[in-house]
């Protein structure tokens, strides 16, 4: 009876290392992903943050390609 007393508790902890081992694992492989992901959307949100500027920026001259949509007193020809 005294195996039984001491093979339980060591078959826990095996099983407790295995699993902590695997959710480790998982965790840096999801920081790896994370890292590749933001590599990967980094110039897209450059890009994003250029465009925003650009339409923030005050700027006198409209650009070629802007509708001129007939306002009050102006004829649509």
């Amino acid at each position: 009876m005294l195996v039984v007393w001491i093979a339980v508790p060591v078959l826990c902890l095996v099983v407790l290392a295995f699993l902590v081992y695997g959710v480790l694992g998982a965790l840096q492989r999801l920081g790896r992903e994370a890292q590749a992901l933001e590599r990967d959307v980094a110039p897209l949100l450059a890009q994003a943050q250029a465009v925003q500027a650009r339409a923030a920026a005050p700027s006198g001259e409209r650009p070629a390609n802007a509708l001129r949509l007939p306002g009050p007193g102006r004829s649509p020809a």
